[in-house]
C-alpha cells in the first residue's frame, strides 16, 4: 500500500469521527450565548458543562419537600418559638419562687408580682407609654444618624487608601472614649435637650457600622473585583453590583450590633440629664429605693432591644434575599 492511500483512508476516518460527533450534537441544545459569548456548550443535561450521568439527581436544587426528605427539628417553626422561651420561662418562675419563699428579701428581689404591679400603677399615671415612646424615638433617631454616617465613613474609609490612611487613625482613639465621657462635653455643647441626647446615642451607633463595613469592603474578593472590572464595571457600579453584595451580611451584623449600642448609649444619656424615658425611670426608682421599677426598667430596656433586633433581622432576610 502506498504512502498515498494510506493518508487517504487516515483522512476519510478523521472525516467520519467529525460527522458523527456532529450529528450527536445536532441532538442537543445549541452553545448558551450570554451577551454574545458562548459560555457553555449544552450536553445531554442541560448547559452545566459537565453532563452527569442519566438518572443523578442534584443535591443542591431538591428541596426536601420535593424528595420527600423530613425536616429536622431544629429548623421547625413551633420549635424555634419554644426552644426560645424556655430560658426565660425557667427563669421566671426562678424569680417567683426565690422571691415568694424568702430566700432572697423583696428589698433586693421585688417578686413578678410587685413589678408587674409597678408597671400597672405607672401605665394608669399615664407615664409608662410616655416613657417607652420618648426612650424608642431618642433610639431610632439616634441610630438612624449614626448608622448613615457610619455607612457613609466605613465606604470611605474601606474603599478608599487615602481615606483609610487619613481617617482611621482619628477616629480609632476617638473610639476608645467611654459613653460617659462625652456626657459633660455634650451638656456644655448642646446643654440637656434632645439633641444632646441624640448626638450621644448617635455616637454609640456610628462606630459599629463604620469599623464592620470598613473591614468588610476592605476584605472583598479580589477576584470578584476582576471579574466586575472584567465586564467593564467601575465606579458607583462596581460598588453596587459587586461589592455591596459581597458585604451585605456583614451590614446587616453591624447595625443589629449598632443597635444594641444605641439603647446602652440611650441610658447613660437619660440618666445624666433627663425628666422622662427609661434611664430617667431607672435614676429616679434608685434614688426613691423603688427596685420594683428598677426592675421594671431594666425589663422594659431587654424587651425593647429584643423587638428592634427582631425588626432589623427581618431586614436582614430580606437584603440577604434581594442584594446578596
Amino acid at each position: 500500500m502506498t504512502d498515498a492511500s494510506r493518508t487517504t483512508r487516515a483522512d476519510e476516518r478523521a472525516d467520519a469521527a467529525v460527522n458523527a460527533a456532529t450529528s450527536v450534537d445536532g441532538q442537543f441544545a445549541a452553545p448558551v450565548v450570554d451577551h454574545g459569548l458562548a459560555v457553555a456548550t449544552a450536553g445531554p443535561l442541560g448547559p452545566s458543562g459537565i453532563d452527569r450521568p442519566a438518572g443523578e439527581a442534584s443535591v443542591t436544587s431538591a428541596s426536601p419537600r420535593a424528595t420527600g426528605a423530613r425536616r429536622r427539628l431544629v429548623d421547625r417553626r413551633w420549635f424555634v418559638i419554644v426552644g426560645g422561651a424556655i430560658i426565660p420561662v425557667v427563669l421566671l418562675l426562678t424569680w417567683q419562687f426565690v422571691s415568694t419563699n424568702g430566700l432572697v428579701p423583696v428589698s433586693m428581689l421585688p417578686s413578678p408580682e410587685m413589678v408587674w404591679l409597678a408597671a400597672v400603677d405607672l401605665a394608669q399615671r399615664g407615664v409608662l407609654g410616655l416613657y417607652i415612646a420618648i426612650s424608642t424615638q431618642r433610639v431610632l433617631v439616634g441610630f438612624a444618624i449614626g448608622a448613615l454616617f457610619g455607612l457613609a465613613i466605613g465606604a470611605v474609609v474601606g474603599l478608599s487608601r487615602l481615606g483609610d490612611i487619613l481617617l482611621s487613625p482619628t477616629l480609632g482613639a476617638i473610639r476608645a472614649v467611654p459613653s460617659l465621657a462625652w456626657v459633660p462635653l455634650l451638656i456644655l455643647w448642646l446643654k440637656i435637650g434632645e439633641e444632646s441626647k441624640i448626638t450621644l446615642i448617635a455616637i454609640g451607633a456610628f462606630f459599629p457600622v463604620y469599623t464592620i463595613v470598613a473591614a468588610a469592603l476592605r476584605h472583598v474578593d479580589r477576584q470578584l473585583l476582576e471579574a466586575g472590572r472584567a465586564f467593564g464595571l467601575s465606579g458607583l457600579r462596581l460598588f453596587t453590583t459587586v461589592q455591596l453584595p459581597a458585604v451585605v451580611p456583614s451590614v446587616v451584623s453591624a447595625l443589629r450590633l449598632a443597635l444594641a449600642q444605641a439603647w446602652l448609649f440611650l441610658v447613660a444619656a437619660e440618666l445624666i440629664a433627663s425628666s422622662m424615658g427609661l434611664g430617667f425611670l431607672l435614676l429616679d426608682s434608685g434614688q426613691n429605693g423603688r427596685i420594683d421599677r428598677i426592675f421594671l426598667a431594666i425589663i422594659l430596656l431587654a424587651v425593647l432591644g429584643k423587638l428592634t433586633d427582631a425588626l432589623v433581622g427581618l431586614f436582614e432576610k430580606w437584603a440577604v434575599r434581594k442584594w446578596a
